[in-house]
Parts: C-alpha cells; structure tokens; sequence
C-alpha cells in the first residue's frame, strides 16, 4: 500500500510542488494550510509521515511538532526558511526527525521522505534485545526501557540510540552515524545528528550520574557501560 504524507505549509506554491512531487514518486498525499488543520488531518488519517513548516500563522510548525510528538511517533520532516543553525537544531530538539531548508530540492525532499520511511519501517532494526545497565533497547518492539519504566523517543532518537548500542566501545564518526542513519539523503543533516544525542543524553541521563555516550572530540560518539561520576 502506498505511503501517506501529510504536507502543511501555509504556501500554496509550496504545497503543490511538494505534492506533486510526492504523487509522481508514488505517495499518496493529504495537505494542510495551518496548524489546526495539521492536527485534524494527523489525527483523522493518520499518515505515515509528515512534511511541517515552522513559519506559520495562527499556531506555528514548533507547536503542532510539539503536540503531534506527545501523541504519537510518526516521522516528522520540517521544513523552514530560517538559515540560522540554532533555529533550524530546535525543530529537531522539540522532536522532529530531519530538517530541510527553504528553498528545497523537490528531489531532495522525496529522497529524505524515502529514507525516513525506510528507517521508520524497519529497514535498519534487526530482532534483538540489547541490554547494558538498567537500560533495555528492544529493537523488535521499538521501545526503550530504563529502570523499568519506558522512555518515549522520536524514531531518530531511537534508531541512533540502537546503532550506538549495537557497538558498545567503538567510537561511530559524525560521518558513519550520518551515512547510517540517512544514507543517499545525508547531505547537510551533520548537526542532526548532534541535536539527536543532546536530546537522547536529556532523557536517558536527567537526574542520574549514569553516563552512556560518550563524545569523542573531533570524531563521534562512543556508547559506554554505565560509568558514576
């Protein structure tokens, strides 16, 4: 069964290229010109991805990806005209999985739906348990256990979280991480990557001393046996 994406931008320019595109890839296609629509549509269809703006009237792409994120883990791929880095790392911080600048590469934009739906699906995920410390990874489930108690993470989140774990003391360059996680759609996703392990260290390490990746300066990231400090 064909994909569905669910489009918001408040653009109408923007939303038929960005349909079209989608429909001649093979995606079925639903759009939204606002916020509230967005979160109608998300909940009513429930589409396997979704493309967002930021820059909208009324209620804003940082407000529908926060609320869309506590109610479910579909893909979130934001779109956004803001050039400044740190604008475009807090769409991934309130839990969006990729980002594309403003103006985009409708080919670009397929080719990153692709890849995140391939990841989403289960492309990467092998069956397995991983277990380091209180911390339990079940790769088959998708879901993350720490002390007993589940942690609610975006698919990219997860997906790292699952590559760091399955080589425990080897350092994962940004390069190899980003090639992993994206593939032909890497390109300009580097600082992605560094949002995502600054948002999976907020939630597996809050209130704790317990430490499981590690920043290797220069390189990567390296996932490590639990370590008090």
């Amino acid at each position: 069964m064909q994909s569905l994406i669910l489009v918001v931008d408040d653009e109408p320019k923007i939303v038929r290229l960005a349909r079209d595109y989608l429909e001649k890839n093979g995606f079925r296609v639903v759009t939204a010109g606002d916020g509230q629509t967005a979160l109608g549509l998300a909940r009513s269809q429930r589409p396997d991805l979704i493309v967002l703006d930021l820059l909208m009237p009324g209620m804003d792409g940082r407000e529908v990806c926060r609320i869309l994120r506590a109610e479910s883990d579909v893909p979130i791929i934001i779109l956004t005209a803001l050039s400044e880095e740190s604008d475009q790392i807090a769409g991934l911080e309130i839990g969006a999985d990729d980002y594309i600048n403003k103006p985009f590469s409708p080919r670009a934009l397929v080719a990153r739906v692709r890849a995140l739906l391939r990841r989403s699906q289960g492309g990467i995920i092998s069956p397995a348990v991983i277990r380091v410390g209180e911390l339990e990874i079940d790769t088959q489930a998708y879901s993350v256990t720490f002390n007993g108690d589940p942690l609610r993470l975006t698919r990219s989140e997860f997906e790292l979280l699952a590559l760091l774990a399955r080589h425990p003391g080897r350092t994962l360059t940004r390069q190899q991480l980003i090639e992993d996680l994206y593939g032909e759609a890497a390109s300009g996703v580097d600082r992605s990557v560094d949002s995502h392990v600054k948002n999976l260290r907020r939630k597996l390490e809050s209130g704790t001393k317990v430490r499981y990746i590690e920043t290797v300066y220069g390189v990567g990231y390296r996932f490590v046996e639990p370590i008090n400090s």
